[in-house]
């Protein structure tokens, strides 16, 4: 389990989870998951936040998306306060605008609801703001 938290930073309910695969009894369970955390091979904050600069660089997730995700990890919502300031207001805008400009050019439709309903449902999904994505929308449908 030292090796599992170790190559890939992990929450407490995935290790939680991969502990349910093996035939453990529960005194087992929680003497392995209170060592792994008194030892620092869990630690919920660094992962919020690796997970935070993670889905955000390379994904390109907005922050309802990732807030959704660590919620369903069982993150509290002061640690997730604290790991999205590990994205700056300026990358988060810039990776928006960049991600909203390539899917508004790779719609094959021509301008009307439908292109516009793609463009929007894309952005919802990836976890964006909808002031963000109407703004851009009035300025890429102008």
């Amino acid at each position: 389990m030292e090796y599992y938290c170790s190559y890939q930073e992990r929450c407490y309910k995935e290790v939680e989870e991969k502990l349910y695969t093996f035939s453990l009894t529960s005194a087992e369970k929680e003497e392995i998951l209170t060592y792994l955390i008194e030892n620092n091979f869990i630690n919920e904050e660094r992962f919020a936040q690796s997970f935070v600069r993670g889905k955000h660089n390379y994904k390109f997730w907005g922050k309802n998306r990732i807030i959704n995700e660590l919620k369903f990890r069982n993150i509290s919502s002061r640690l997730i306060s604290i790991a999205l300031k590990e994205i700056s207001e300026e990358t988060y805008l810039e990776n928006f605008h960049q991600l909203a400009e390539k899917h508004w050019n790779s719609i094959t439709e021509r301008k009307g609801q439908k292109k516009n309903k793609k463009f929007v449902d894309f952005l919802l999904r990836k976890g964006y703001e909808t002031h963000l994505i109407y703004e851009k929308l009035h300025e890429l449908d102008n």
